[in-house]
């Protein structure tokens, strides 16, 4: 699993909360994943992304313009599976 945390150049604090809540997210699971942070203004254009801070798990923008509680990533990674089963019996 790859996450995703895109912000504007200049405005770590925002990111830095984000970060913070995917790894408590991620330690009440036990998942392991790839985690990374771009200060990158291109890489927030190239997904339609506006807002900051932005949250992509594998590549798919799940919650952008505010950071998320700890409570909706743990969702979204436990989603994930089922998500994926879904497209796998659609193709």
């Amino acid at each position: 699993m790859r996450i995703d945390i895109l912000c504007k150049p200049g405005h770590p604090e925002s990111c830095q909360g984000t970060v913070k809540n995917v790894r408590e997210a991620l330690d009440q699971l036990g998942v392991q994943a790839e985690v990374h942070q771009f200060n990158d203004s291109r890489k927030m254009i190239d997904n339609r992304i506006y807002v900051e801070p932005a949250l992509l798990i594998d590549d798919q923008v799940r919650i952008a313009g505010r950071i998320p509680e700890v409570d909706e990533i743990v969702n979204f990674i436990v989603e994930r599976p089922r998500y994926l089963q879904e497209v796998a019996a659609v193709a």
